[in-house]
């Protein structure tokens, strides 16, 4: 299913142009890194309740396909998502391990859910991404069912987050236009203030909100840390463009920074996350 949002904002047109492609390149990946964090969020999911699932941001699938499994005939399982290469490959994906899940292709922010049909309603790293987090929250809230609960995960500050940042502070010197981060805006440390994420659930009408912080071991292999940082985030984006020898030298420049992370075959990071849960009243 499709919705196309009514306005190509910015989020929309990253996530549906170079960042969402390689996203879908990297996803076994970042699939294998995020683990830690899929799991967390399927402890959560009762197989003998079953129910009702949305997952927002749900990305190329892996939490909600995750869920699905867990919850079997017992349950109903949704992802919605702005980027149409991560819908398109997670719809394949469901299709190809024959998992039951409906994948819709919309803005979570002003889509028109159905009213009270979820029971629960989860994200992995998919809630930084809203222009407007209150309007999105209460969306939320509308298609959640009475006593639904919200769970999500969000990263906390960049300061907290070194591995994330590493890339851009060790490039910064030779991209110039490397676009600086803005405390609050939509990405990946907008939820960094918890007082700032629990007034947004609190005006969007949700209930027993509680933040946890949460530091999760994460690992990759080594052998992916070059293509991790050179196809994704902001880096990644610039290195698309550059020419080859400010591609060589960023590249080599930032490998040498990991330097810190890399244990023999593995990358280690310590990811300084929120986990996040509030319930329909």
């Amino acid at each position: 299913m499709d919705a196309t949002p009514p306005n190509e904002d910015e989020q929309t047109k990253l996530w549906n142009g170079r960042a969402g492609h390689a996203w879908v390149d990297a996803q076994e990946v970042l699939d294998g890194m995020f683990k830690p964090f899929k799991d967390l969020l399927v402890e959560a999911v009762s197989p003998e309740a079953g129910g009702r699932v949305l997952d927002v941001g749900c990305g190329t699938g892996g939490p909600l396909l995750a869920v699905a499994r867990r919850l079997g005939a017992k349950g109903h399982c949704v992802g919605i998502d702005i980027s149409e290469p991560m819908i398109a490959f997670a719809r394949t994906r469901a299709e190809r391990e024959g998992t039951p899940a409906t994948f819709i292709r919309a803005n979570a922010q002003d889509h028109a859910f159905e009213p009270a049909s979820f029971d629960l309603i989860i994200s992995r790293f998919g809630v930084m991404f809203f222009d407007d987090q209150v309007r999105a929250f209460a969306n939320l809230r509308r298609a959640a069912r009475p006593d639904a609960e919200l769970q999500f995960i969000a990263w906390r500050s960049a300061a907290e987050n070194p591995f994330m940042t590493t890339a851009e502070r060790a490039a910064a010197p030779l991209l110039p236009n490397l676009p600086a981060r803005r405390p609050g805006a939509p990405g990946q440390f907008a939820f960094a203030d918890q007082h700032r994420v629990a007034s947004i659930l609190a005006e969007s009408d949700w209930a027993h909100i509680k933040l946890e912080p949460i530091d999760v071991a994460c690992t990759l292999p080594e052998k992916e840390l070059l293509g991790y940082v050179t196809r994704l985030g902001p880096v990644g984006m610039l290195l698309q463009e550059a020419d080859d020898p400010t591609r060589r030298q960023v590249i080599e420049t930032v490998r040498a920074a990991f330097e810190p992370y890399v244990h023999g075959a593995e990358v280690r990071f310590t990811a300084a996350c929120w986990k996040v849960t509030a319930r329909a009243s």
